[in-house]
């Protein structure tokens, strides 16, 4: 009864029977029509051996008697081509009727006879009889209805042979995550090299990279030098960057230990020194009064001076807002504070009395002992 009511299709499981095996005699026919074409397309141009040739006198050579005899019983030239050479690979005692011309054909293309002719006879595991892509699997060809992941892959580098195509599977594949988990390190890093290859895309996808600790992390310390030197081409850039750094106390020690960054660091000082009594000549209020006295080259550096430590405190101590610092840090603000109370002192003492000599104890207070 279960019979009766299942159906393949739009027939009853038992109608589709009776078509199967009316289908398999037409098969057979038809199999016995394509080693006929094939033999006879064999007696006309036999196979010649590799490098043979035709006699110099044949009017034909074997491609166009082929094409004649394709046009004259109106076939394709491809499928005399293909019906002639099938048959000269299954002498017609290996032939097998039950199985189609076109699985004949496929395993033609096993090279050694003794192994083409036993394998017709033997179907794949499992199978009671040889199918198209069955065959095709035996001698490594492309199936028709791809099942394995490789046959998949296969027949997805077919598809996307083009450019236009591949371009587009691409996009769609690595938007999928589950995807993307599968592909070895090795073949992420040769696509995103590939697809950075463009400065604007790199451009947009490196600062993405350095905002990831984990990423950054990983990067060999000669390879973060250099892109730091890179990033840090423009001297605005570079002069934030470097203002930010010199205010960790270990980074700014190690820096200093550098006889060129702590020349240069000297030499900034004293060129900031000279622009800030330039600047207090130019625009202090107090500027035309002290050029109306009898100046002096050390009243105006002593001059300069005041207003270039105003002028640093006064654009550092703010970023301290909120900020805590640790006990070796303010032990170390506190040493330099009693510096500058000690030198403002002297300075005040020098002013009113015209001596500049220092104590014992004020020379090493200020030399740091």
């Amino acid at each position: 009864m279960a019979q009766e009511t299942e159906k393949v299709g739009s027939v009853s499981v038992s109608r589709y029977e009776e078509i199967v095996a009316r289908l398999r005699e037409v098969v057979e026919n038809q199999t016995r029509g394509q080693f006929e074409i094939g033999d006879y397309a064999l007696e006309i141009e036999p196979m010649r051996e590799v490098g043979g040739s035709a006699p110099a006198d044949e009017m034909f050579s074997v491609k166009r008697s082929l094409v004649r005899l394709a046009e004259d019983i109106g076939l394709a030239y491809s499928s005399v081509k293909g019906a002639r050479w099938a048959a000269s690979r299954w002498p017609k005692e290996h032939r097998q009727p039950k199985v189609s011309f076109t699985v004949h054909r496929i395993l033609a293309g096993i090279p050694d006879e003794e192994e083409r002719f036993k394998a017709i006879l033997t179907p794949p595991e499992g199978k009671a009889r040889w199918t198209p892509d069955g065959a095709s699997r035996r001698v490594g060809w492309q199936v028709e209805i791809p099942v394995t992941p490789q046959e998949k892959v296969s027949a997805i580098h077919t598809l996307a042979q083009d450019e236009e195509v591949a371009a587009v599977v691409a996009g769609d594949l690595l938007r999928r995550p589950e995807v993307m988990a599968q592909v070895e390190p090795e073949d992420k890093v040769r696509a995103v090299e590939e697809l950075t290859r463009e400065d604007d895309v790199a451009a947009a996808v490196a600062p993405s990279f350095l905002r990831r600790p984990a990423v950054v992390a990983r990067v060999a310390p000669a390879e973060k030098v250099k892109v730091v030197e890179e990033l840090t081409r423009d001297d605005h850039v570079a002069a934030e960057v470097t203002t930010g750094l010199l205010r960790r106390p270990d980074v700014a020690a190690r820096a200093m230990a550098d006889d060129t960054a702590r020349h240069q660091v000297n030499h900034a000082q004293v060129e900031r020194g000279r622009q800030a009594r330039a600047h207090f000549e130019d625009n202090h209020p107090l500027a035309p009064a002290v050029r109306g006295l009898d100046r002096t080259v050390e009243f105006l550096d002593l001059v300069a001076a005041c207003h270039a430590f105003v002028a640093a405190a006064g654009r550092v101590v703010p970023g301290l807002r909120d900020r805590q610092l640790g006990d070796d840090e303010q032990a170390v603000i506190r040493e330099n504070c009693a510096r500058v109370k000690a030198t403002l002192d002297w300075i005040e003492t020098a002013v009113d009395t015209g001596k500049v000599d220092m104590d014992g104890e004020l020379a090493r207070l200020l030399q740091g002992e």
